[in-house]
């Protein structure tokens, strides 16, 4: 059987969208290079495969393809089965395609949707598409490879973990959830080799291109309201992790066939257990792969031991997410992260002369005119060696969508307008849609003067 997955293509004038790959599906201006590494659907190929199927993996988003050619992409291919990974922020364009693609191809071949997008996983949302044939929820790729197995043995649709799916009669049945794979080690690689590799780009810091995108880890313990990825993907806050010698294994096999000169682990949270994190660096340091590398971290999770191991190790630069300088935003967002420690963190990161971004958002519970100032005051004091300034923006499933519902503080259930920079479907208390987007704008212009200046400063 040949089985089609898709990153469809998702594009507005002057912008791309950003879906697979990436935590918060976003539009980035054209002319930027960020390029997430679809890992769920490269592991799904590698499982399918594994299995004897014969899959088409295509990163529309990354190849910059037009609808037209990728339609043709799949109509040539001819498959049995089509996969689409979609996301929120994306539906209206995927419900779009979807429809069109249902039209090329005709009824007999079977189309599914997995992504980061709560109603995949309940009835009503298949129940009023009859072009769809089944949605699966959450972490997708085993349940995949399940669903793939039963249409190919026409088994029980009962048996496959959070699949959605029409009987005989066409009504509507929803299977309960199973666990998550426990363990990392039994995924092979994700499939590279159908993939624009070269297109891939997040490069903390500025490590050199090309640069490897890797997973040591999935999940996160912590439980910030507005991160919909645990809840939506993971369905709670569970830390599952890979052995460090596949890891690395992984890493240099991928270095030596397609030629990256660094690598970036963009786990969910990466720096989560000191002793792995010892033993990862011990591992990369013990192959002379002399690379520069970099990381997505919490900076409570640091200390000075980690940071130096970390760095004698090759890390060059990393993420860390701090998003309001009022700690009494954080706490309300159960972020779980104290300002006097991320201080302290990035004091020695600084010191040890690793590379940090640093990224903050204006519009989660509670925010005032004077938290926001208070955001804009840290993140100019910190002087990260880059930042990122967003607009708080939630997505259904996650804990902060559903307590804007409740306030009445949501102001559009459009996902088209769900972009986090320009505009904001949010307020607070204090602060309506147009406040946060003028704190935001001027937040940034103040970021753009203090760069000036220390260029000036040299």
């Amino acid at each position: 059987m040949k089985v089609f997955l898709g990153n469809s293509p998702w594009k507005k004038p002057g912008f791309y969208g950003v879906r697979a790959g990436s935590r918060w599906p976003h539009f980035e201006a054209d002319g930027c290079t960020y390029m997430p590494f679809p890992f769920f659907l490269a592991y799904a190929t590698s499982l399918i495969r594994e299995d004897g199927f014969t899959p088409l993996l295509v990163d529309a988003i990354a190849e910059g393809m037009d609808d037209d050619t990728f339609f043709e992409r799949i109509t040539s291919f001819g498959p049995d089965i089509i996969f689409f990974e979609i996301s929120s922020g994306s539906l209206n364009t995927d419900l779009r395609i979807l429809h069109h693609v249902r039209k090329l191809v005709g009824k007999n071949v079977k189309i599914i949707f997995a992504g980061a997008h709560q109603d995949l996983g309940t009835s009503s949302f298949l129940a009023d598409k009859p072009e769809l044939d089944f949605t699966l929820g959450g972490e997708y790729e085993f349940p995949l490879l399940n669903l793939i197995q039963a249409i190919r043995d026409r088994s029980p649709m009962e048996n496959v973990p959070g699949l959605v799916w029409r009987d005989d009669k066409g009504a509507v049945h929803t299977n309960p959830r199973g666990p998550l794979h426990s363990n990392l080690d039994d995924f092979p690689w994700p499939s590279r080799d159908m993939l624009p590799m070269n297109r891939y780009n997040d490069r903390p810091g500025g490590i050199p291109a090309p640069s490897l995108q890797v997973l040591a880890s999935r999940g996160c313990p912590f439980g910030c309201v507005f991160c919909a990825w645990p809840q939506l993907m993971y369905g709670g806050n569970g830390y599952r992790t890979r052995n460090p010698k596949d890891i690395v294994d992984e890493i240099e096999f991928c270095v030596e066939k397609y030629g990256f000169k660094s690598f970036y682990f963009d786990d969910d949270t990466f720096n989560v257990g000191k002793k792995r994190i010892m033993a990862l660096c011990k591992e990369i340091k013990s192959r002379n792969m002399n690379l520069p590398w970099a990381i997505m971290a919490r900076a409570d999770q640091m200390d000075r031991e980690l940071l130096e191991t970390l760095k004698n190790a090759g890390l060059h630069a990393l993420k860390y997410g701090v998003e309001s300088g009022a700690q009494e935003i954080l706490d309300g967002a159960c972020k779980g992260l104290d300002l006097d420690k991320v201080s302290e963190t990035i004091r020695i990161t600084k010191e040890l002369g690793i590379q940090f971004h640093l990224t903050f958002m204006f519009g989660l519970p509670g925010e005032t005119e004077e938290t926001a100032r208070k955001t804009m005051a840290l993140a100019l004091d910190l002087d990260p060696d880059s930042l990122q300034f967003s607009i708080a923006t939630p997505f259904p499933g996650s804990r902060f969508y559903d307590m804007l519902l409740k306030k009445g503080h949501l102001l559009s259930t459009n996902p088209d307008e769900y972009d986090g920079y320009h505009n904001a479907v949010v307020r607070t208390d204090a602060l309506d849609h147009t406040d946060l987007v003028s704190l935001r704008n001027e937040a940034e212009s103040m970021w753009k003067e203090h760069c000036r200046q220390r260029r000036a400063r040299g």
